[in-house]
């Protein structure tokens, strides 16, 4: 290929490029882009002749990029995001929040506490687009084009901006119909005589951590048959009586109002986390994910919604238990 200066390249063949590396091929690049996957294929061809590299392998399967495509993409993605800010100071201007938001969560918490959240956010922006992808794993912000990412527990270090929304706290529960049959455990040792149901996604799958008031903390080595990557999945597992499971609160709450699910150990607590609000540097400071961020900080924090009903759950298991004890 001839090579040519760089300043000769087109922002719309630049945009092809970085759409296909994003959609991983040139029919959704041109889906996304409102254009044929002809017209994206000669706007990439147009960008690697004008650089004089090959940035894309083509195969029936799709597009991948190369090394050089790589470089070149991840580069491109702190500029677009410096363009993005620099296109929210003129938005700004106008006093009015707008633009496209992509985001992404959790599944369970994604469907039952932010999408209400976010419903209620674009009713009071209706010039805000989103674009919410709900995923049980950690994306990478930059490759995939996120502006920010809701993300719970403890944060690894990286250039990434973080904001804490609200703590998460955990609780150990169990079906009715498993206490009855199994016992109630009173001290995290005794969960080796139970069957426990296993998060997959959690930093400590293998071991849980217990903390009281009056004793040493505990940590606990767990094991059992059914693992599950879905918190919603392991609620409904131990709805039906399956065993124990840790879940957060606001994935067991619901359940332990409406009584097919216990708290367990109700002595006894879990680390909490927190649920962070994740940015990109040159995204944070943009007004209408200021104003997102702002927004679900007032929603969810500090004391959260899905909180009330297990701590009354607890206050009502603690009285069962000092009845018990005086019937005894």
């Amino acid at each position: 290929m001839q090579k040519m200066e760089p300043t000769a390249v087109a922002f719309v063949d630049v945009q092809a490029f970085a759409m296909v590396v994003e959609t991983g091929g040139f029919a959704r690049a041109g889906e996304r882009l409102g254009v044929s996957k002809s017209i994206v294929s000669r706007r990439v061809a147009n960008l690697e002749r004008r650089l004089g590299a090959r940035l894309l392998v083509r195969s029936a399967r799709g597009a991948t990029p190369t090394d050089i495509g790589s470089d070149y993409h991840r580069r491109l993605s702190t500029i677009f995001a410096e363009l993005e800010t620099a296109h929210e100071a003129v938005a700004q201007a106008t006093s009015e929040i707008a633009g496209s938001i992509r985001l992404t969560a959790s599944i369970s918490f994604g469907v039952e506490y932010l999408a209400p959240a976010l419903a209620d956010f674009v009713k009071l922006h209706p010039r805000i687009e989103l674009d919410l992808v709900l995923e049980d794993r950690t994306v990478d912000l930059i490759a995939e084009q996120f502006d920010l990412a809701l993300r719970i527990g403890k944060l690894p270090d990286s250039s990434l901006i973080a904001r804490k929304l609200a703590p998460v706290r955990s609780v150990a529960v169990a079906s009715p119909s498993y206490v009855a049959a199994r016992g109630r455990p009173t001290h995290p040792h005794d969960l080796a005589g139970h069957e426990v149901l296993f998060y997959t996604n959690a930093a400590l799958t293998a071991e849980w951590r217990f903390r009281h008031s009056n004793a040493p903390g505990v940590r606990v080595g767990v094991t059992g048959k059914i693992r599950s990557n879905n918190g919603e999945a392991l609620r409904e597992m131990a709805r039906a009586g399956l065993g124990i499971a840790v879940l957060p609160t606001f994935a067991a709450s619901e359940a332990i109002g409406d009584g097919s699910l216990v708290v367990v150990l109700e002595d006894w607590s879990l680390a909490e986390v927190g649920l962070y609000a994740v940015m990109l540097p040159g995204r944070a400071t943009t007004a209408r994910i200021r104003a997102l961020v702002d927004f679900l900080a007032a929603r969810f924090g500090p004391e959260p919604a899905w909180d009330p009903c297990w701590i009354a759950a607890r206050k009502a298991d603690a009285a069962d238990a000092i009845t018990r004890e005086a019937a005894e």
